[in-house]
Order: C-alpha cells, then sequence, then structure tokens
C-alpha cells in the first residue's frame, strides 16, 4: 500500500478553469489520507467552499499515480448514479431503428447500463467490458496507473438527498454491488479505491453514513493574522506562476480580502470571500500586469478595481 510522503511541500495540479498551480499540502491532509489508505474507510472533507477541499484530492490522485474520477452531486442526484447509469436516450434512438419485435433483445435494459465512478474504481476491467458495449471511454489519463487503486472524488454531498449517502453504504463499506439488469455483481479485485467526499455543511448527513468515514475539517483560520499568514503563504507556493507580483501585492491583497470577509462575516453575508476568490485575484493581477506600462495604472489600482467583483460579490458590499 503506496502512502502520502509527509514531506511533500505541494503537488502541481490542475484546478477548475484549467490553470496550472501548486496545492499546499498541510501535515493534517497527509495524515487524514494516510489514515484513510490505511483503515480503507472512505475520507469526508469538511470546509468552506474554496478551502481547496476538491484541490486535495486531484493532489493526492497525482501523487500517487492513481485515476481521478469525478463526481458532482447536486439535488436530482440518486446513489445509483455513482455507480451505473441508464442511457435511456440511446435506448429511445435503437427503438426508432429497431421496429422489428424480433430485436427485442437488443433492447434489453442490460444493454444501456454505462458504469460510473464508482464501478471504475472497484473493477476497472469489468467497467471497461461496459464502457465497450455501450461505446463510451475509458477514463484515464497517462501519467497514472489502475493497479495502483483509484481516486474517487464525490464532490458536495451535501446538496443531495440524505438516500444518496445511505444508499451507497454496502458499495463503500462492502466494495460490491448489483447494476439493474446484470446478473454479475460489480466487486472490487485489486486494490481498494480511496474515496473522498466533500461538504459545505449545507445540510446535515445522515449518522450512519458519517460512522463509516474518517472526517478531515479544512478550516480557513480563525484570526485576521493568520487569514493573512494563511493566504500569503499559499500565494508565496504559487508565486512562480505571478512572476509579475512580489510579497507586498500577495500581502495587501490578502488583507483586503481579510478586511472584506470581516464585513460579509459582520452582517451575515454568505458565502464569505476566501482563498479561492485570493487566487482569482492574483490571476487577474498577473494578466492585468502587462497593460501598466500601457496605461499607467499601478497594480494596486488594478487591485482595488478587481476586489469590487470578487471578494465584494454581495449586494451588501454596495450599499456602504
Amino acid at each position: 500500500m503506496q502512502l502520502l510522503d509527509n514531506n511533500l511541500p505541494h503537488i502541481e495540479i490542475t484546478n477548475d478553469i484549467g490553470d496550472t498551480i501548486f496545492h499546499v499540502l498541510e501535515e493534517d491532509m497527509i495524515n487524514a489520507v494516510n489514515a484513510a489508505l490505511a483503515i480503507n474507510r472512505p475520507l469526508l472533507i469538511w470546509g468552506e467552499p474554496g478551502i481547496g477541499k476538491s484541490q486535495l484530492a486531484k493532489a493526492v490522485a497525482k501523487q500517487l499515480k492513481r485515476p481521478f474520477l469525478h463526481f458532482v452531486a447536486d439535488a436530482k442526484t440518486e446513489a445509483r448514479d455513482l455507480l451505473w447509469q441508464f442511457d435511456a436516450v440511446a435506448r429511445l434512438a435503437e427503438a426508432q431503428i429497431l421496429k422489428d419485435a424480433s430485436n427485442r433483445e437488443a433492447l434489453a435494459v442490460k444493454n444501456f447500463i454505462m458504469p460510473s465512478v464508482l464501478w471504475w474504481a472497484l473493477n476497472w476491467e469489468s467497467a471497461k467490458e461496459r464502457a465497450i458495449a455501450c461505446k463510451r471511454q475509458e477514463p484515464i489519463s497517462k501519467e497514472c496507473d489502475i493497479n495502483n487503486g483509484a481516486v474517487v472524488l464525490i464532490d458536495e454531498i451535501d446538496k443531495a438527498d440524505s438516500d444518496v449517502p445511505n444508499g451507497l453504504l454496502e458499495a463503500l463499506g462492502a466494495h460490491r454491488f448489483q447494476p439493474q439488469g446484470l446478473d454479475e455483481v460489480v466487486e472490487c479485485t485489486g486494490a481498494k479505491p480511496l474515496v473522498m467526499i466533500t461538504t459545505n455543511e449545507e445540510r446535515a448527513l445522515p449518522d450512519a453514513f458519517v460512522r463509516r468515514c474518517l472526517s478531515l475539517h479544512l478550516h480557513f483560520p480563525e484570526s485576521e493574522t493568520d487569514q493573512i499568514a494563511f493566504l500569503v503563504k499559499r500565494a508565496q507556493s504559487n508565486a512562480k506562476f505571478y512572476p509579475r507580483l512580489n510579497d507586498s501585492i500577495f500581502q495587501k491583497a490578502a488583507e483586503d480580502l481579510v478586511t472584506d470577509r470581516q464585513f460579509a462575516k459582520s452582517n451575515h453575508l454568505s458565502p464569505l470571500p476566501g482563498q479561492a476568490e485570493y487566487f482569482d485575484v492574483l490571476r487577474g493581477l498577473q494578466r492585468l500586469s502587462e497593460k501598466t506600462k500601457t496605461t499607467g495604472k499601478a497594480l494596486e489600482e488594478y487591485l482595488e478595481q478587481l476586489r469590487k467583483y470578487t471578494y465584494r460579490k454581495h449586494t451588501g458590499f454596495h450599499r456602504k
């Protein structure tokens, strides 16, 4: 069993808008992931939006050279959507083509069952066979090895109904499930997957589900001084991506965010600006800095301009 190295400072990944960044790995993150690997339980990651929950899963997958499988839950998600999906559109199209009753076998439900993330994670070969039958692509990158097992990220599970986490207990606990319309049970035959599940704590999760997970809480620091230091440290770790910015800009952008965050918190405005918004501003400053010579504007002016639209998203700010 491969574990994360406790001496890892950061890992280069691609964020949700396609930019390359370094994800800073704290000791607590590394220890929690290694505990989940050793105990073979899902890791439930709690924290406010933008704190880096999803990025952690990507970083872990890259470091362990495991395939990364991602599913985002929403209000319409059902438990089976993470195991298998039924392609009703393809079946309807096939039915319109095959009007002869003798072709009913071609319209059998089993022919339109597609593997979802947990199927791939538990039994890659079985999922691959099913994907080929359904004319779907294999979700694999060149940098990973399926023999290492997969990392599955189930994002924002608190947005789904409570039936969803409860409906995953067998698949996550026994590492097996029965797809509809198929005789064969899908079982884990290789390395156990590492399942990482995020929650923004918008809805309480079932006790039975939480009990079967390990928990990692990612916190934005409480004091203003610690918040600024937290943000600047992460900016410095990513300084290679912002060559036109310096520590004073990192500091000023962090101070502005903390000021606006405190205003939002005091006025009960949600969500609070955080790490994600901070890096949005740095990304914008890096690109706008190219114009400083032609426009005559200083970086601080661009910072104030960007601040209005990133840190101050709520109408409460604009009524000050």
